[in-house]
């Protein structure tokens, strides 16, 4: 072996015991550290499982005293995040992380992050509202922040909805709980209003009992109320009376669109005109 060589083995060699003296002398001191670093692992892998059978198991429970799905989920949510924060201050604990500081650290980027997401905050404390106060529930058509559709879910930052059309759309809770909500599925009952054009020329008595008939005949239009019929307008071009019957929530649209079709079809075969729009021009011939 050549001189060269056995300068650079020796630094070598001197540092490899170096390091396998203070491995000697720290052995407990790694164990323990190991030890505590596995079980840290294990907490966290428990503990998520743990996490999810609890916020499950609150679901069901909440769900078989037929709460709200809307409701559910947002509970659900809740229960699962803050079990879960839980879990990991144990897991840091266990690896000699204090907890105290690190709650104070949670606490600290918490209000910093609150300073920068108010938005978020305002959406949060927005789903709060919306699940104490319960101005809809999970299936119901609402009419929210100039958006209809069916609530599909309440989140902890939004409101799902799904549309006639089936498209879904999130609402931010802030832009729910700021601006009217209008519940179309809150009463067992509505009223349906349509406006019937008729020409002047028109039997208004003959036209008005004609309209009550065809409601009447109808077995989905309540009794009680009664249907109501009377002269709403005297527009430019028709006699405009309004029909309103009552019916149950769930029949709206079904009757509503019945309905036009009889009308109109029952008009007809009284010969009661149902005028379009026209406008009279008359010439004055002006003499030279």
């Amino acid at each position: 072996m050549s001189e060269g060589a056995g300068k650079i083995e020796t630094p070598i060699i001197d540092g490899l015991g170096v390091a396998g003296t203070w491995v000697n002398e720290h052995s407990e001191l790694l164990i323990q550290y190991g030890v505590n670093l596995i079980s840290a692992i294990l907490i966290l892998f428990f503990g998520n499982i743990v996490v999810k059978v609890v916020a499950n198991s609150v679901s069901k429970v909440l769900k078989k005293k037929r709460m709200d799905k809307a409701v559910v989920d947002f509970i659900h949510t809740m229960v699962r995040y803050l079990l879960f924060i839980m879990v990991l201050i144990a897991a840091l604990s266990r690896i000699g992380v204090q907890t105290a500081s690190v709650v104070a650290v949670i606490g600290a980027a918490g209000l910093a992050i609150g300073l920068a997401l108010q938005g978020s905050l305002s959406n949060f404390a927005a789903g709060v509202l919306i699940v104490a106060f319960r101005p809809f529930k999970s299936g119901d058509y609402v009419q929210i922040a100039g958006v209809g559709g069916s609530v599909e879910s309440i989140q902890i930052f939004q409101t799902i909805l799904t549309t006639p059309d089936n498209k879904m759309v999130v609402v931010p809770n802030s832009s729910v709980i700021s601006g009217p909500i209008t519940n179309y599925s809150r009463h067992q009952t509505r009223r349906i209003d349509l406006v019937i054009g008729v020409s002047y020329r028109a039997d208004l008595q003959k036209t008005k009992h004609l309209l009550t008939q065809i409601c009447q005949a109808d077995p989905r239009i309540l009794k009680d109320p009664e249907v109501k019929v009377g002269v709403h307008a005297l527009a430019d071009s028709s006699v405009n009376l309004v029909v309103r019957p009552w019916v149950a929530t769930s029949d709206y649209w079904n009757v509503y669109f019945d309905l036009m079709q009889a009308i109109k079809e029952g008009l007809d075969r009284e010969g009661i005109e149902i005028p379009f729009p026209q406008m009279d021009v008359h010439l004055n011939k002006v003499e030279s």
